[in-house]
């Protein structure tokens, strides 16, 4: 059986675009990114469930690749094998993940 290991890479900020798109109390809490993740933190995923305390916004954009990867797909263009970097689309604060096969 196959699970996955989600580890955060990264978060980044979009200034100017909080500047110029959000709300006043959204900008005062955006400064350092994305709130919910910190890097290095890392979530096990078995049967394509949204881990305890994953952010569900990042879970509906990341969901298409965990499930690729625990069904045993492989990204060509990533190495190693059984992994991928994925992303949620949150144009203020986007952050960036691994998503990596582990078999048990």
């Amino acid at each position: 059986m196959n699970k996955v290991r989600i580890t955060v890479l990264k978060k980044m900020v979009n200034p100017d675009l909080i500047h110029e798109l959000a709300t006043p109390g959204f900008q005062e809490k955006s400064t350092e990114g994305c709130d919910r993740f910190q890097i290095g933190q890392t979530f096990d995923v078995k049967w394509d469930e949204i881990p305890q305390g994953f952010c569900t916004w990042a879970w509906a954009d990341i969901q298409r690749d965990v499930s690729s990867m625990l069904m045993g797909a492989d990204a060509h263009w990533v190495v190693p094998k059984g992994t991928i970097v994925t992303c949620c689309t949150d144009g203020f604060r986007p952050v960036v993940f691994k998503v990596e096969r582990l078999t048990e």
